[in-house]
């Protein structure tokens, strides 16, 4: 059973930084993609930024602000956030596209962890 495991999230006043991670266990044999993605009461969840092998991509709201990253050998995925603003705020969540031994290709999520962002 593949689980992707959340942390890093808090609060931050605005203008301040966190950093997000996201850990993974499991039969992993090939990630094709990762993401993170974000949540508020009564909205959809939302893209933020995503990272494969040869793209980076992020959402107009938070380009130059955000930066994603992985750590391959890890199987670990990033999101530093800096000149963080109230409208940040929301449930962040990891997203895997990924193929398990046995299993093939699904996608994952994590269960959330919480950015707020006031001062």
């Amino acid at each position: 059973q593949v689980q992707l495991v959340e942390s890093g999230g808090g609060l931050a006043q605005p203008g301040g930084s966190l950093r997000l991670s996201c850990t993974t266990s499991g039969r992993i044999s090939v990630i094709n993609g990762m993401g993170w993605y974000r949540q508020t009461p009564g909205k959809e969840r939302e893209l933020v930024a995503t990272i494969s092998s040869e793209t980076l991509n992020y959402a107009d709201s938070v380009k130059g602000r955000f930066t994603i990253s992985k750590d391959s050998a890890k199987n670990s995925l990033y999101l530093q956030m800096n000149s963080l603003k109230p409208e940040d705020t929301a449930v962040y969540y990891c997203n895997a596209d990924l193929y398990t031994f046995g299993i093939g290709r699904r996608n994952y999520w994590g269960q959330g962890t919480q950015v707020t962002v006031s001062s």
